[in-house]
């Protein structure tokens, strides 16, 4: 994981559940922000003119129906609706919904404050440990509790991707025995099934 986004990870641990993300909601009915898909390096004051700007989102929504700039290697920018600001208070819930809209794609994610903005992208950087590191600082959205667990995991890169290989096998097998035919095994899709 980047250093930028393991400090602000840190700032602004533990990470909120998604039950802290429903009461903050229920607190701050319609909560939308302006929000901006911009090439690193390449933001300034005028981007938020361009086409690759979404005044007055709602954030899961937006994120949802705008993945592909994301997956393109642009940065989502995110500030407070009609402020080119973003409040403090929001970031954290900002990084939970974001994380939580993006978790079944598996991507890890860097995330930083710049031009009081909070700045989101892919990490096409990461390995197996880096992956892990990231998701367990979220894992609590999806169980609702902030703890510390042991997720039977290997720090070992190495043993990791074996011992995670061996899951995704078993799991892999209970389906098939379960679905036969219908089901996929592992990431594949259709055509790289029939392709081998």
């Amino acid at each position: 994981m980047d250093q930028i986004s393991k400090k602000l990870i840190a700032d602004f641990s533990p990470m909120w559940t998604n039950k802290q993300i429903w009461e903050f909601e229920q607190l701050n009915e319609n909560l939308t922000f302006d929000a901006l898909y911009v090439e690193p390096g390449n933001y300034d004051e005028k981007s938020w003119n361009s086409k690759l700007a979404y005044p007055d989102s709602d954030i899961r929504d937006m994120a949802v129906r705008t993945f592909d700039h994301l997956s393109d290697g642009n940065e989502l920018w995110i500030v407070n609706k009609g402020k080119r600001k973003l409040e403090e208070q929001y970031v954290a819930y900002l990084m939970a919904v974001i994380v939580d809209t993006m978790i079944e794609e598996e991507f890890c994610l860097n995330f930083r404050i710049d031009n009081n903005c909070l700045v989101i992208s892919i990490d096409a950087k990461t390995d197996v440990i880096d992956c892990k590191e990231f998701f367990e600082e979220f894992y609590h959205l999806a169980t609702g509790f902030n703890y510390n667990i042991d997720t039977g995991i290997p720090d070992d890169e190495t043993e990791a991707e074996i011992y995670l290989t061996r899951l995704q096998e078993e799991f892999d097998e209970k389906m098939k025995n379960k679905l036969g035919d219908k089901y996929l095994p592992g990431n594949d899709d259709p055509d790289t099934m029939h392709s081998k």
